[in-house]
């Protein structure tokens, strides 16, 4: 990334119901302006997001004819920030546009309608004449204790649905049950779904080789009994290699995978680049 020296980042990421929740539930969102909520230690304030940009490339999208959303006060939380804290060791040392697609509130939308919108933002990005970093931030397979409208309890119903802000010491709460929850998890106890390497591992050949269209088939509950409920992140990697294809074709120059129990996920990496 040094090297490479973007000028813009794109991120499509997931929420964890910090910015998005059932009151008004869109299946993509793009921000003009965002917040980092500083869930997991990551960085809270601010985002450097260009807002004439990030309109532009909205604009662009609904044209390519995907509807999106848009957001000019966007809260984003560790699926946003933490790749950019990572990658630059600033949460605010790039100029971002943050797309939220909704890979945890069900009904889900169909796998095809991911893909279109990575396309779509991709195109408009190629006309830009910028150096662009398209960032896929989502685990693969994992099961993580999501709550779910069918099974939260009053205070966690009130907060997916209305949003009602979380105290210091309740966010602190929930992210230390979830680090029990993992705790538990890799110790082979626990009722968590199993990681599923294999479904990992067919997931990241898939987009290694460009055969991204193979997913406009998967079906969301088939993807949920195969790879765990959160699965669904793996939305954001297609719409990030969407983007990517739709300026050509691509190769992955790195290539990384750990199934890892102890963060309830399986985890991987991958960098690609256009070719000629």
């Amino acid at each position: 990334m040094a090297a490479f020296d973007p000028e813009l980042v794109v991120t499509f990421s997931p929420d964890h119901y910090n910015g998005f929740f059932y009151n008004v539930m869109p299946p993509f969102c793009i921000g003009t302006a965002a917040e980092g909520v500083g869930d997991y230690g990551t960085y809270r304030g601010a985002l450097d997001v260009p807002a004439g940009l990030a309109t532009d490339c909205a604009r662009a999208v609904l044209d390519a004819g995907v509807d999106v959303a848009i957001s000019a006060a966007m809260h984003v939380d560790h699926g946003t920030v933490q790749p950019l804290e990572k990658l630059f060791g600033d949460a605010v040392a790039k100029p971002v546009i943050p797309v939220f697609i909704n890979s945890v509130a069900t009904p889900l939308g169909p796998m095809h309608r991911v893909r279109a919108l990575g396309a779509a933002v991709g195109a408009h990005l190629s006309g830009l004449g910028k150096r662009v970093l398209v960032i896929g931030s989502g685990g693969l397979s994992h099961d993580p204790p999501v709550p779910t409208l069918a099974t939260a309890p009053p205070a966690a119903l009130d907060r997916i649905v209305h949003g009602k802000p979380m105290t210091t010491e309740q966010r602190q709460a929930r992210q230390v049950a979830v680090i029990d929850a993992a705790r538990e998890f890799a110790s082979g106890r626990g009722g968590l779904a199993p990681l599923n390497p294999e479904w990992d591992q067919a997931f990241l050949d898939l987009v290694d080789t460009g055969r991204l269209d193979e997913v406009d088939a998967w079906d969301n509950n088939w993807m949920a009994a195969q790879a765990g409920n959160s699965a669904h992140e793996v939305r954001t990697w297609v719409a990030a290699f969407a983007a990517l294809a739709a300026q050509g074709s691509y190769r992955t120059n790195d290539r990384f995978y750990r199934a890892a129990p102890e963060l309830i996920a399986g985890f991987a990496i991958r960098t690609a680049v256009s070719t000629p």
